[in-house]
């Protein structure tokens, strides 16, 4: 008799990686069943998506009152209110002074790949400089600014050219934040003329790349090289956006405003959208048709979004990210002494992130971080890995977690770092 497996690997592409072979049957906050009815702790949440829980009350209402009016007309032939009301809450809470716009379309890689768009459009530049260990998608734009080649770049052929990427700074690897313009000083040096540069984009903490913060004076200093040379700033906060880090948005936190802002995964509360929102001036450019998509802006997709924003603001959740990270710090820094494969602990809000290395080395240590992620499992305990080694455990659970459930998760996750080491 055939598993799921086994239909799973003769009926799908093998180039879609699964992290577990759990095949959810239902999901309530921060609980996912199998099929079989197995209970499982989802400190995963699809990668950050669903920040206010699965199956939020305020969500699935949204959208079952939406999914009475209609589905689908495309909203760039017969229009609907929600959709315009939504621009004008986005355009008042991304970071900037001045009017902004904003547009709709469905995938963190397709805001990516429509901020460039804009970018080049308004400044009539190509070139877009990009930093080491960041993700943007998968597309081939993305792929391009993608700073990871395994596993999103190997056997796809020639990137995007005119992509140019800088080091992070990252002083866990040795590069401090002057290390890295001093990397861009050079690179306008040596190879690529600032008037050139449509944008710069940024992660202000590195997703797949392994949580790492941009520190808050080199965003700083960043906005000042992009106003002297008339280059935008596009802040990638498809994965730390919407309440995730403490902060609605993460560039707050270093009191810095991009040009453009990309935003996804948890904008829809599990429903696909995705949003670029940046200067009137700059979103104007582009010719009406230049922008868009069939299903960019799906209505279901944004009255989920609409109830996003109020549970946001109505449960505090950016206060309860911050508290829930301090615990799950805490929680690791008291493993240290035990662990001495522990090397960092960081991220901001519940953006967390462990590192691993060898002990008493620099070494990074992904099979420790994959012996953790499996030992949790093995508990039902979802975790995901990240980094460019591998060799980091990151945490995303709902910010809506239950304490009760919260707290059983830590001992989880405790007892699976132990056992890893054994």
């Amino acid at each position: 008799m055939s598993t799921l497996t086994d239909r799973k690997n003769a009926a799908i592409s093998r180039g879609v990686g699964m992290t577990t072979q759990i095949y959810a049957d239902r999901a309530e906050n921060a609980e996912i069943w199998d099929g079989e009815g197995r209970r499982y702790i989802d400190f995963a949440a699809g990668i950050a998506v669903v920040n206010t829980g699965h199956r939020h009350p305020r969500v699935i209402a949204a959208v079952r009152d939406q999914l009475d009016r209609f589905t689908h007309t495309c909203h760039q032939v017969v229009p609907y209110e929600n959709y315009v009301a939504l621009a004008e809450r986005l355009n008042d809470l991304v970071p900037g002074e001045g009017p902004k716009k904003t547009i709709f379309v469905t995938t963190g890689a397709e805001a990516v790949e429509n901020a460039v768009k804009i970018a080049r459009h308004y400044t009539q530049r190509d070139a877009v400089i990009a930093f080491a260990g960041g993700f943007h998608g998968r597309t081939f734009m993305g792929m391009a600014l993608t700073g990871k080649v395994q596993p999103y770049k190997a056997g796809f052929g020639p990137m995007m050219n005119d992509v140019w990427h800088l080091p992070f700074p990252n002083p866990l690897h040795g590069v401090t934040a002057d290390d890295a313009l001093a990397a861009l000083d050079r690179l306008f040096k040596a190879d690529l003329e600032p008037g050139r540069v449509a944008a710069i984009i940024i992660e202000p903490v590195q997703g797949e790349g392994g949580f790492y913060p941009a520190p808050a004076d080199f965003l700083v200093k960043l906005r000042e090289i992009c106003d002297a040379h008339s280059i935008l700033l596009i802040a990638d906060e498809v994965q730390t956006g919407f309440a995730r880090t403490g902060k609605l948005f993460a560039m707050e936190h270093a009191g810095v405003a991009a040009d453009l802002t990309t935003m996804a995964k948890g904008l829809g509360g599990g429903l696909p959208l995705a949003a670029v929102t940046g200067r009137a001036q700059v979103m104007d450019s582009p010719a009406p048709g230049g922008l868009g998509g069939t299903f960019a802006g799906n209505p279901l997709a944004i009255a989920a979004a609409h109830a996003v924003l109020d549970v946001i603001e109505d449960e505090q959740l950016c206060d309860r990210a911050e508290r829930l990270g301090h615990r799950l710090k805490q929680r690791l820094a008291g493993l240290r002494d035990a662990v001495p494969e522990i090397v960092d602990i960081r991220g901001p809000g519940f953006m967390n992130a462990v590192e691993f290395n060898m002990p008493g080395s620099d070494a990074p240590n992904p099979d420790m971080a994959n012996r953790v992620r499996e030992q949790a499992l093995k508990r039902n305990l979802i975790l995901l890995t990240c980094g460019v080694y591998g060799n980091v455990i990151r945490f995303l659970a709902p910010l809506t977690i239950p304490d009760e459930v919260f707290s059983e998760a830590l001992d989880i996750l405790e007892d699976s770092i132990i056992a890893a080491r054994a």
